[in-house]
């Protein structure tokens, strides 16, 4: 619900009121149609956090070079469109932007936007013209497939990154994906192969500044790594934490594990913790229409993003957190959320745990993030884009249930054609084998050839109107 669309439902007395209960001041500017503020951003207001091992000064808004913008597909070829293409151009201009109102800390990883997010983020931080000591590169050592696992891999992947972003020395190294495969998969990665000792060393000669790894999975590994930090003394921890994962990660997805566990235990060792997926992979943005209404309720001058910006950054452990920017707007509106930080008080964090984190839950949708690690399917699937639009439905209740539901026909058609409209045919459902090479990549352990045949089971029901 936009603030227009609020104020035509209560009245302008009712909606000013409503500002005014929460002790709200109305924010310069206005709202644009996506509901993010537009207006003047200051540049030297940006909320920052200390390093207590190197004692660097990061901002608590951190750049993830996930999701770059990308330039328009190229004509089909036999149907099926070219792979799209990094906008350079564009990701310049962001970076330096970020740059300019005082976002320092940028995020990537060999593994990112099909390879090429390195190399990208090298470009744009080199065409910044902003010096090297004035921004902190984070990337990843990405070895996730079995012929990566040798130690000669290992250092391949590491000398390559240093290549891609143009620098000799990277200031936030994590081990990529930790937990995923268990202690088995942790062991051949970096533990028996020597890889680790490696980055240990490098980290001894100021080729590394700050050593870490990010977690997802296994609690076990979580638990093994932290039990030895005092042998492997981890500079900082990146933990996926939203407002819904603080209580209910298990009733997003059945493998995760609690950020409220994952804090604490960094906590008490005093280790910095880095956030990755504060909206969910998106989701806590695209949700049911009528939670969107109860956010925009509270502060109808914010964005619904901004609240899981607030939530992930008031806590007082957090170094920054990280947010994929596609689009400009996104950039700019969070820019307000952390320049600076209102942090949340204490009714607000309990609602958003409590209330609205279960309201959130109660909607069956699948836990894809768009990190497209699954990415490229060998047979040309859009898998992101098919759960996307799954998801999206789910949140708009165009997902009919059966022909006797009351909005049968609207929701059957409305799903069908935005189905077409956001997935070209030859990259949907249908077409997926059961290869299964998706399921070892994918964070969150979904069992993608299962949901794709369940996908398209249902689209196929519903063109033959026998659901």
């Amino acid at each position: 619900m936009e603030r227009r669309d609020f104020i035509k439902i209560l009245g302008t007395g009712a909606a000013t009121a409503a500002l005014a209960s929460c002790g709200l001041k109305r924010k310069e500017g206005n709202i644009d149609p996506s509901g993010h503020h537009t207006g003047e951003i200051p540049t030297d207001k940006m909320t920052y956090r200390d390093n207590p091992t190197t004692g660097d000064r990061v901002s608590l808004l951190g750049y993830g070079m996930m999701r770059l913008p990308n330039k328009p597909q190229k004509a089909a070829a036999n149907g099926v469109p070219a792979p799209e293409e990094i906008d350079q151009k564009e990701v310049n201009r962001q970076v330096k932007y970020a740059l300019d109102h005082g976002v320092n800390y940028f995020d990537t990883s060999p593994a990112y936007c099909r390879g090429e997010s390195e190399s990208s983020t090298g470009k744009a931080l080199v065409a910044s013209g902003y010096a090297r000591d004035k921004y902190y590169i984070a990337t990843k050592l990405s070895n996730f497939s079995p012929e990566q696992w040798s130690y000669a891999e290992g250092v391949k992947i590491f000398e390559n990154s240093l290549k891609c972003l143009q620098t000799d020395y990277i200031d936030y190294l994590l081990l990529h994906g930790v937990g995923m495969g268990g202690m088995e998969a942790l062991n051949a990665r970096f533990m028996d192969n020597g890889l680790l000792d490696y980055l240990l060393k490098k980290r001894e000669e100021g080729v590394i500044r700050n050593l870490g790894f990010s977690y997802h999975g296994d609690v076990e590994v979580f638990d093994y790594l932290l039990e030895n930090h005092d042998k492997y003394k981890w500079d900082f921890v990146q933990i996926q934490m939203n407002y819904v994962d603080w209580h209910l990660a298990n009733e997003t997805n059945s493998r995760n594990t609690d950020a409220e566990y994952l804090y604490n235990e960094l906590d008490k060792r005093g280790i910095p913790g880095v956030i990755m997926e504060p909206l969910l992979g998106g989701r806590l943005v695209k949700m049911p229409n009528h939670i969107v209404a109860t956010l925009k309720q509270k502060r109808p001058e914010d964005s619904v993003a901004s609240w899981a910006f607030r939530y992930a950054g008031s806590k007082p452990r957090i170094l920054t957190v990280l947010s994929g920017m596609t689009y400009m707007e996104h950039l700019q509106d969070n820019l307000r959320t952390f320049s600076p930080l209102e942090p949340l008080t204490a009714e607000e964090q309990e609602w958003l745990e409590n209330e609205v984190a279960n309201l959130y839950v109660s909607y069956p949708t699948i836990p894809c993030n768009d990190c497209k690690y699954c990415m490229p399917c060998p047979y040309g699937l859009d898998i992101p884009g098919i759960l996307l639009h799954y998801n999206k439905c789910v949140n708009e209740g165009n997902v009919p249930e059966s022909q006797q539901a009351e909005n049968y026909h609207k929701a059957r058609r409305a799903f069908l054609i935005g189905y077409d409209r956001s997935v070209p045919r030859l990259r949907q459902a249908s077409h997926c084998i059961g290869c299964g090479r998706c399921v070892e990549h994918c964070p969150q352990r979904i069992n993608i050839p299962r949901e794709m045949q369940r996908i398209d089971s249902f689209v196929e029901k519903l063109k033959q109107n026998t659901l």
